[in-house]
This record gives structure tokens, sequence and C-alpha cells, in this order.
């Protein structure tokens, strides 16, 4: 065995546990939902995309028992040869019509829709604008093609190039991207947001990205993992909740989050480019289809959500609730409606230390959180990401909020 990448490895594993960057894996012995056992101990759950509650709901265990004797365990096989049933072209439709698109085609995950989409429709005479804050799917997925490539600050739409206050680093806005694109004559040019970004919990500005695409007879692609079955009044997503339903060209999202939490992805477009991704993305032509079970409980989600939006209504008062409480307790959020809650600590001394205190504090009452530090996020940046679910109680958000302010008051963050 070669052991000089060993002694390599091995040391800088050492710097990680010396720098607490080092990512232990907390055992959960129960299945997911807004209670579960950790070293035996019960607890709720503040740090899951569970974000309908449904990753252990009866009825899409049914859904996935009743495909697993219907359809079988799996299909040893890409779609193309002999992996495609017809519950597969099912969710497909299901998902194209809950999201308002022409066609969908399924992937194994979001990162895997991700790393496919912009390889087979970009090449080195086209331009791919992406935000700063992108997930790293995404990024991953533009290093894949020839593309010349843009990246925008944070949410700014504006014609500007000027120094970023967060790094001093020269930080261009979407339009300036978007002009410079147009004046190196680029064939296509393809702008590239998350629609809810998973660390801070903002919402992408989709109707101006729109616009701005529109003027400058660009492409619009969101990842909506983190938004669809909850953000807009019926929980399609962020095109929705920015009233663009019609005006955004590519979706990517997940099955893993909202949507029952096990496993796959897709890409919701135009007929055109989701067939074109059948005969050309790598991803989905030399990759396992999607379990039935994943399929079959797919599609239960979208029949449940379809009928009511039940769920996401009662996230949205477990959302606001606890953003005012813990506002009002003193805590530094940043702001917004999304359920994901950022917690920030960078305001106090050794910022980092503290929020892993206060994760493992919040653990012995209970409440299990977790905090990121830099390289996750941006040095001065650490925070504790809360997730709020339609699974959690009134009872389970009291109880985490008092946790919150008795540790923070035993670490000195509050008065």
């Amino acid at each position: 065995m070669q052991t000089k990448m060993k002694a390599f490895l091995a040391e800088e594993l050492q710097k990680l546990e010396e720098q607490k960057l080092f990512k232990h894996e907390r055992i959960i012995e129960s299945p997911q939902g807004a209670e579960i056992i950790v070293k035996g101990k019960k607890c709720l759950n503040f740090c899951a995309n569970n974000y309908l509650g449904l990753s252990s709901h009866p009825e899409l265990i049914k859904a996935a028992h009743k495909e697993i004797d219907n359809r079988g365990y799996g299909l040893s096989s890409v779609r193309f040869i002999c992996g495609t049933q017809d519950i597969h072209k099912e969710l497909e439709r299901k998902v194209s019509e809950f999201l308002g698109m022409e066609d969908t085609i399924l992937f194994s995950s979001c990162f895997d829709a991700n790393g496919a989409v912009f390889e087979p429709l970009l090449g080195e005479n086209d331009a791919i604008i992406t935000d700063a804050l992108n997930h790293a799917s995404i990024i991953d997925g533009i290093r894949l093609c020839k593309a010349q490539r843009w990246i925008y600050k944070h949410g700014d739409m504006r014609d500007v190039e000027e120094i970023d206050p967060a790094n001093d680093k020269m930080a261009k806005g979407l339009e300036r991207c978007l002009k410079e694109a147009r004046e190196k004559g680029c064939r296509f040019v393809m702008i590239a947001t998350d629609g809810s970004f998973s660390m801070d919990g903002d919402i992408a500005k989709l109707d101006e990205i729109c616009d701005l695409a529109e003027k400058y007879d660009a492409l619009v692609m969101v990842d909506d993992s983190h938004s669809t079955g909850f953000l807009g009044k019926t929980g399609r997503g962020t095109h929705e909740y920015r009233g663009v339903m019609g005006r955004v060209d590519i979706i990517t999202t997940t099955f893993g989050k909202a949507l029952g939490g096990a496993s796959g992805g897709c890409i919701s477009s135009s007929k055109e480019i989701v067939s074109w991704m059948r005969n050309k993305a790598r991803p989905y032509l030399f990759s396992n289809t999607v379990a039935p079970s994943v399929v079959g409980a797919t599609i239960k989600v979208i029949d449940i959500l379809t009928k009511s939006t039940e769920l996401r209504d009662k996230l949205e008062r477990n959302t606001k609730y606890f953003r005012e409480k813990m506002t009002a307790a003193g805590f530094d959020i940043i702001p917004g409606e999304h359920p994901i809650v950022a917690i920030m600590f960078g305001k106090y001394p050794d910022c980092s230390k503290l929020a892993v205190d206060f994760a493992n504090k919040m653990l012995d009452e209970g409440i299990y959180v977790t905090a990121f530090s830099f390289p996750v996020v941006a040095k001065g940046k650490d925070r504790i990401r809360v997730q709020i679910s339609a699974g959690h109680e009134m009872e389970h958000i009291e109880k985490a909020i008092a946790a919150f302010t008795k540790v923070g008051k035993e670490l000195g963050m509050l008065k």
C-alpha cells in the first residue's frame, strides 16, 4: 500500500482536528423527524432539510413499499437501456405539472442534475454568469463545461464593478456581467442561481434576474432545492414566490429535502432542453435510474402537496413565530422569511469556538443544531443554522427558543 499519501493525509486530518474543522458525524438511532434519538437520548431536530416533515410520513412509507412490491427494488440499468418504468414517466409528468414546466428528466440527485445541465448546452462561445454564493454542485457543474465564466457579487443586480467590503476584492454586479458577455459576442448567455441560499436563508431576486435576462437575451437557471414544496402560495418554489412562473428557463431541484428526503433530483425545462439532456447529459446516460421506492414515494408527495397547502402553511407559521421570538430574545438573526434561520456569532470574541460550544450545550438541552465556521462560511460569519419544519409542533419550537435563551445567557451572549 502507498504510504506517502497516507502520511500526508494523516497530518492534514490532524490539522483539521486542531482547527476544529473536522466533520464528526453524529449518529441518529431513529427515523428522521422532529424528534430523534442521538446517543440513546431523545432530542428535537432543528437542523434537517425535512421542511415539510415528510421524511418518515406513513403515507410515503406505504407508497415506497407498494412500488417495491409492484416494480422491484432496483433496475440495474441506466434509463435508456432498460431502466425506465411507467412510474418514472408518471413522476416526470407530475413534477412538470407541479413546477409549471413543459418536461422533466430524473437524476439520482440534484447534485447530478447540476453536474449535467451546463456542459450539453454551453460551449466555448457561450457564457455562464453565476452568483458568488451558489451551491457547490452548480460550481462543479460549471467547471465541467467550456463556457466563459462570470461571477457576480451575491444578490447584486447592478451595473457596477467595485470593491466588496466583505473580502476587499473587486466584484461585479449581474448587469455588468451581462453587458460584458454581450460585448464579447457570446452566443448563448445563462444566469445560474440558487433559488434559496442554504447558509443565509435568503431568497434570490428572481423577478429582477428575469427582467435583466430578458433585457440581455439570457437564459435563467435556478437550483430550487431549498424551495420546492413550500415557497410560494402553493409551494411551487422560488419562481412562484417571486411571481415569475413561466419566465424561468431551467429549474433543477431535489427530492431529498422537502419532498420526502430520500434521494433523487431532476431538471425541469422546455421539451427541447429536456430531450437534449436525455441524449447528452452524462450523469443521466451513465448512472443508474432512480429506485422504484423513491419514485413511488415522491409521486405520493406531489399528490399530497397538490391537494392541499396545509403543510407549507404550517411551516410558514412556525418559521414566522420562531424568527419573531428569537429576534425579540436578542439574537443576531439574518432577516427573512425562509425556514433556514441563521443565528450569527461574528460580533462575539472567538466566535468560531463560541458557535461550536453553543451547539454542544444545545444538545445537552435536548436540541440538535449544528455550528458552521470557516471555510464552510466566510471568516467572521460563524453561525448556527436552524431549520424549521412543518413536523415541529408549537411545544417543540417553544422548547428550542427557551434552550437558546438559556444557553445564550450562560455564554454571555444575552443579558
